[in-house]
């Protein structure tokens, strides 16, 4: 079975909302977008999974499919490998008002959700990447199908925005596989979800 990993950058009181760029995501009126940016460069800091270049796919809410089909075919697309990345790897993308896809290899999950997600990772191949995605990490996390979070987690805090964990959210009991914490204070966690 495949698993599906989870990969979010958060602030040290749990915001996940815009990390990349001013009008990323202002929903609910937040103005920090880009919080993340004054860490970039740091040449200590891990980015990405080691072996996410070998990801069987990629699964991404309606909100955060639009913001990478935005800038990954245009403006990202030359980006070290990384462009290619996300350009040439499957995208499963979850949403009940998206009618079709139009970034090149994205697939619009049909059906419930969840019934979706526990289906994809059943197939054969290599494991399922997330990024992003607050609404549709909830979901998951609710019906118990995320098997792991890589969690960068940025010394700033902000008070306001969307969070990863909410109080309302269920209860998971975590593992912890490795860690690190970069020169400029970014602590990057692997947590493997107890089934």
């Amino acid at each position: 079975m495949r698993k599906l990993i989870v990969i979010s950058f958060l602030t040290l009181d749990g915001v996940m909302q815009a990390p990349g760029g001013k009008d990323e995501d202002t929903s609910g009126g937040f103005k920090y977008g880009g919080w993340q940016v004054p860490f970039w460069g740091d040449e200590d800091d891990d980015g990405l999974p080691q072996d996410i270049g070998k990801a069987g796919a990629l699964l991404i809410g309606r909100k955060t499919y639009d913001i990478f089909a935005a800038y990954w075919p245009t403006t990202g697309k030359d980006i070290a490998w990384i462009g290619p990345f996300m350009n040439n790897t499957i995208k499963y993308v979850a949403s009940k008002t998206l009618k079709n896809t139009e970034w090149q290899n994205s697939v619009l999950l049909k059906g419930d959700t969840a019934e979706a997600v526990a289906k994809l990772k059943q197939e054969p191949g290599n494991d399922i990447y997330m990024f992003g995605s607050g609404d549709l990490c909830q979901t998951l996390m609710q019906h118990k199908l995320i098997d792991e979070y890589f969690l960068k987690i940025y010394p700033i805090t902000l008070g306001g925005g969307k969070r990863l964990f909410l109080p309302t959210g269920p209860k998971q009991d975590l593992e912890l596989l490795k860690s690190k914490t970069s020169k400029m204070g970014v602590f990057t966690a692997t947590y493997k979800v107890k089934k």
